[in-house]
């Protein structure tokens, strides 16, 4: 009895234990982080190639995916939606307080603000962040990234870096043409599908589409591609366990980044405007 009580663990030490495993995963992460954002001008100096592989990569796909799995069409196609789908609760809930004009400004707040830029970080988490998990990883477990190393090629540049300055190139055109889909789809459901003059919908629009919400609104979206392709590269490099790593990382990554973009929003709407608003609606 007496041997079997010795071999009992402690609870307050296996909790302890615990604790300092997390913190040192977390200083990992953060050192990683570190080194892959110091390595990008040696990314952009000695990886041209790859570099310019990746944007087009990320931004259109490959194969047969490339028409309709490609960032494009999925960034496309989900801020469409979301920005119809403004429109008709806009100008259903307006118009129960009889101001439904007021929808163009419904559409140029929310979808600048709020809408467009949760949406483009979701999609580029689950389209742009997945792969580059998946990719990552099964290098990892297939001993490719070891091959690199062997061959005295540094793979955070090659692999990480690359990957990094690639989502920060090409979230620029996508994320244009998030703000355009949604912009489009606003006005066609409310024009077209509810009859609004096109004019009253453009006047309150152009009012209070403030320029400067749309330059915040990008740099919003460029902080989101960066933080997502740290978070995915990082699960990628660090995948072990074979191919059941590979999936189990990419999960990871994936539930990591959407809470990070909902903060990335969070702490940038209160930064931009928690003090000041920027916005009077007045007649």
């Amino acid at each position: 009895m007496s041997r079997h009580h010795e071999t009992e663990p402690n609870p307050g030490r296996v909790a302890l234990h615990d604790a300092s495993e997390d913190w040192n995963r977390v200083g990992d992460q953060a050192l990683f982080y570190w080194d892959s954002i110091a390595n990008i001008p040696r990314a952009l100096a000695g990886y041209k190639k790859e570099t310019l592989r990746l944007i087009a990569e990320i931004s259109m796909g490959t194969g047969a995916l490339a028409m309709i799995g490609g960032t494009v069409m999925v960034v496309g196609f989900m801020t469409l939606f979301t920005g119809g789908t403004i429109a008709v609760q806009g100008y259903s809930s307006l118009s129960d307080i009889g101001v439904e004009a007021l929808t163009g400004f419904f559409s140029a707040f929310i979808n600048v603000r709020i809408a467009v830029p949760v949406i483009a970080g979701i999609a580029l988490a689950a389209t742009i962040g997945a792969g580059a998990t998946a990719q990552l990883g099964a290098m990892r477990v297939s001993e490719e990234i070891d091959a690199l190393e062997v061959m005295a090629i540094k793979s955070v540049p090659y692999l990480v870096s690359t990957r990094i300055v690639a989502g920060m190139v090409a979230i620029i055109p996508l994320y244009s043409l998030a703000a355009l889909a949604s912009f489009l789809a606003s006005r066609f459901a409310t024009v077209v599908l509810y009859g609004q003059s096109s004019g009253v919908y453009d006047h309150y629009f152009s009012t209070f589409l403030i320029p400067t919400d749309i330059l915040w609104s990008f740099v919003q979206a460029i902080v989101m591609a960066i933080a997502v392709m740290l978070i995915h590269t990082y699960y990628g490099f660090t995948t072990s366990g074979g191919p059941v790593g590979v999936g189990v990382a990419v999960g990871n990554a994936v539930r990591a980044s959407l809470v990070v973009v909902v903060v990335v929003t969070l702490i940038t709407s209160l930064a931009i405007y928690g003090a000041d608003g920027n916005f009077n609606l007045a007649g």
